[in-house]
């Protein structure tokens, strides 16, 4: 997700299926406690540059029981280094 911050991109990497694995929850089980479509929780997990929508975001969250900010990583943008 690269959104800016002044000159500064920000790149955001989900950590949705580290919060699932925690709590023991299944890419099925997550799909139903969240009303997800399981093919968007499996894109989810396996990529972490994913970028799906606030609103997905917040379900999983919620059936995670755990804030949006659990769910998101900001890390550095690799091509910032490149400038």
């Amino acid at each position: 997700m690269g959104k800016k911050r002044g000159s500064h991109a920000i790149v955001i990497k989900l950590k949705v299926k580290e919060a699932a694995k925690v709590r023991g929850i299944s890419m099925g089980k997550l799909s139903r406690m969240s009303d997800v479509d399981r093919n968007t929780i499996k894109r989810m997990f396996d990529d972490p540059n994913y970028h799906p929508t606030i609103d997905t975001l917040h379900k999983v969250a919620k059936a995670l029981k755990v804030t949006l900010n659990d769910l998101v990583e900001e890390i550095p943008d690799p091509q910032e280094d490149e400038e």
